[in-house]
């Protein structure tokens, strides 16, 4: 986590979040953070770059045996990404009250019905990950 948290602080306009793609060995595979804002694509968040990229690097879109590791709780497009692509696990940061997918305020990746079952380790330094959000937003609001 301490990886995403140093790459979710290197975001300058976009909302800071950052994720790293770790093999079962839990060796890094790729890192990603939020560039929505930078590149004006609004599917550019933290866990589908790192998603994008681990698949690049692994030469595979099948990512069973990899966790995600992110700062923020998954969005719902990021939570079918994470279900599409197979991933075993998602460990996150901070709880998303507005837009959490895993948890939250819905639960996409733990939904019976769907092809596959991620596994969920929510409020992993939370107050670490909720801080940086907390900063950022309160220097936009400064502005």
């Amino acid at each position: 986590m301490a990886d995403a948290l140093s790459l979710a602080s290197s975001c300058d306009a976009d909302v800071p979040v950052g994720a790293g793609l770790y093999d079962e060995s839990g060796a890094l595979v790729s890192r990603g953070r939020n560039e929505r804002e930078r590149r004006g694509d609004p599917t550019a968040h933290a866990e589908v770059e790192a998603l994008r990229a681990g698949a690049a690097a692994l030469g595979r879109w099948r990512l069973d045996g990899c966790t995600l590791v992110v700062t923020l709780e998954p969005c719902v497009m990021c939570a079918g990404a994470l279900v599409s692509a197979r991933v075993d696990r998602v460990v996150f940061g901070a709880w998303d009250a507005k837009a959490g997918a895993v948890g939250s305020v819905w639960d996409v990746v733990r939904d019976r019905r769907a092809l596959h079952q991620v596994e969920v380790v929510g409020g992993v330094l939370t107050q670490e990950c909720s801080q940086v959000l907390t900063d950022f937003f309160a220097r936009r609001r400064s502005v």
